[in-house]
């Protein structure tokens, strides 16, 4: 149970965190911190700010980042104009880096190349589409690497049954391997090409769909390619409601319980607006008292901020140094 739910990790990760920040810590004791600490693995906002390492180290881990990155930017696909809700994947590949700094830009661009089927990644998309494009190529990235070398196998001609240890570049190496007697258009034959995921999905210690949806998807085609296999599991339902990060497409940008923070931080904005400016004479009872809206997160957004502002008070010396 412990190996499956990643416990390890994040024992080894609260101590770390506990001894990078032992003073601000130790105002308020060792327990406190511990149990702040896995209620924020719990609700799922461990991940923010962290470093990517971190945030795809578990399959919680990425679930809870997924879900994040929803809920803080489904407004993008929600308000405005007929275009408001299209961006690049240079401009959503700003928005995950709100979330994690050094979130590489090659995920990104994997995800933008499943909804446009080429290299095009500088068109506009919707925010749907990169998203449940995205919460296939995060979630389960070592399984479409695997995928995708199967795949050249397969339209090499080659048996595919070995032992295939996905890495950073396998992928890409692969791609260029393409044999000059097949057209990769054409695809490869959905059955055979299930015998292989399916025997890679026993095997496999990563994350994969369950076989059951992916036989049900390539069921339907004769021939299947690449691209088209990935379009399918990112519109896939069933896969969405199996993976459990994500709601239903329909109910995209439903969101009560963020609705209710929302409403109730602009009326605390509001109240603060409304009162009477009473502080100028020193009087500041009238002022409304703010339940500040605090996430529950570990202790490493408060250590990045103080390295930013050495960083900056670093710089300011220089600044100053250099008008004299």
């Amino acid at each position: 149970f412990a190996a499956q739910r990643h416990v390890l990790t994040y024992m080894e990760d609260a101590v770390s965190q506990l001894l990078e920040n032992r003073e601000d810590i130790s105002q308020y004791g060792i327990a406190r911190f511990f149990t702040e600490y896995f209620n924020s693995v719990q609700q799922g906002t461990h991940i923010l700010f962290r470093e990517f390492s971190f945030v795809q180290a578990t399959p919680h881990n990425r679930a809870s980042f997924l879900r994040t990155f929803w809920r803080c930017f489904r407004t993008v696909g929600k308000n405005g104009g007929k275009y408001s809700n299209l961006l690049t994947a240079q401009e959503y590949h700003c928005l995950l880096q709100l979330l994690c700094p050094d979130f590489p830009m090659e995920l990104t661009q994997k995800a933008a190349r499943i909804v446009l089927m080429d290299d095009a990644v500088d068109c506009l998309m919707s925010f749907s589409d990169f998203l449940y494009a995205f919460q296939i190529q995060f979630y389960y990235s070592e399984f479409l690497e695997s995928v995708s070398a199967i795949y050249q196998d397969l339209l090499a001609g080659k048996n595919p049954n070995t032992v295939i240890v996905p890495t950073s570049s396998s992928g890409q190496h692969r791609q260029r391997q393409l044999s000059n007697d097949c057209n990769p258009l054409e695809g490869v034959e959905a059955s055979l090409f299930y015998q292989c995921l399916e025997s890679l999905c026993d095997r496999s210690k990563y994350s994969c769909p369950p076989s059951a949806l992916v036989k049900e998807i390539l069921s339907n085609a004769q021939r299947m390619t690449f691209y088209g296999f990935l379009v399918a599991l990112a519109k896939d339902q069933g896969i969405n409601r199996a993976l459990g990060a994500l709601p239903d497409k329909g109910d995209l940008f439903l969101d009560p319980a963020m609705d209710q923070e929302l409403e109730k931080l602009v009326a605390q904005v509001s109240g603060l607006s409304i009162s009477t400016p009473a502080s100028s004479s020193g009087d500041t009872a009238n002022i409304p008292v703010r339940n500040s809206l605090r996430i529950n997160s570990p202790w490493k957004p408060l250590h990045h901020r103080r390295k930013m502002d050495a960083e900056s008070e670093g710089s300011n010396e220089e600044t100053d140094s250099s008008e004299n």
